[in-house]
């Protein structure tokens, strides 16, 4: 479990559970003449595990893009919600500030820093939270040294939360595939964010390291009460974790509501599970 001992919460959002946290409207996207997204809106709500799937191509990645500050839309609002009424609208705003208002991403291919251990690469992820200048983080002395042990406290639960004790102090490059997905999950975690973007946190993975992925998402969520907005191609892991399912293709909206709903409409039928699924 998650304890609040040093005063660092994993869940950052102050908002009540079942309102909305993240809203996306009319979003459009053009890159030349491609139309990556057109007019594509959502409502993420807090303390839940929301789906977005489609084919290749469907404009999924570049969607979490634009919320993460990677991408500046052509149109559209993607409004964060803060608690107490506050809102934050993310266009137009770069990256790394989208990342200390909550907003932590993991990406579909591996992006960590392969020369430097787990303990490491976690403790990155607090950097965003850390408020010393650079000066006496460098000496390492009195406020520096208490604060790098309190931010240490959250990382250590998250090592636990991951079972990643036996590689700790591995560096990243000797790592198997599903533990270095694992990391990169952890990292995200130690941001301690407000919502949380994966992007296909199983993809390469074998059937074992995706059941233990999807305990994982599971934990933080009903744990922690963390949202979670999820890209994956894997359809039974999707039904089987998710509150809420989006549906894109070709860059536009063609369905949005629970698992099973989803699971029926003709049009995601066609569009992405094929005309013989059921």
């Amino acid at each position: 479990m998650f304890t609040r001992e040093y005063g660092f919460p994993l869940n950052g959002s102050t908002v009540a559970p079942g309102d909305p946290l993240l809203e996306i409207a009319d979003v459009g996207l053009r890159f030349g003449g491609i139309q990556a997204l057109d007019g594509v809106g959502l409502t993420v709500k807090q303390g839940t595990i929301h789906a977005i799937i489609g084919p290749n191509g469907a404009g999924k990645s570049s969607l979490l893009n634009c919320v993460s500050g990677l991408y500046r839309p052509n149109r559209g609002r993607v409004t964060l919600h803060k608690g107490g009424g506050r809102r934050v609208e993310l266009v137009g705003k770069k990256p790394h500030d989208v990342a200390r208002l909550g907003v932590a991403r993991s990406f579909q291919n591996i992006e960590l820093f392969r020369h430097l251990t787990v303990l490491e690469n976690l403790m990155l992820g607090r950097h965003t939270r850390m408020s010393l200048s650079i000066l006496p983080s460098l000496l390492w002395f009195g406020p520096a040294r208490k604060q790098e042990l309190a931010h240490r406290a959250l990382v250590e639960e998250v090592i636990d939360l991951l079972a990643l004790q036996s590689v700790r102090h591995k560096p990243v490059s000797m790592l198997a595939y599903g533990y270095a997905k694992r990391v990169e999950l952890g990292r995200a975690l130690c941001l301690q964010p407000t919502v949380l973007l994966l992007d296909e946190p199983m993809a390469g993975m074998n059937s074992e390291e995706k059941e233990d992925m999807a305990r994982y998402i599971l934990d933080v969520n009903e744990l922690a009460g963390l949202t979670v907005v999820l890209i994956e191609h894997d359809m039974d892991v999707v039904m089987d974790i998710s509150h809420r399912v989006t549906v894109l293709d070709f860059g536009r909206l063609i369905a949005d509501g629970t698992p099973d709903e989803v699971r029926r409409d003709p049009r995601v039928i066609e569009a992405y599970l094929g005309q013989g699924a059921a």
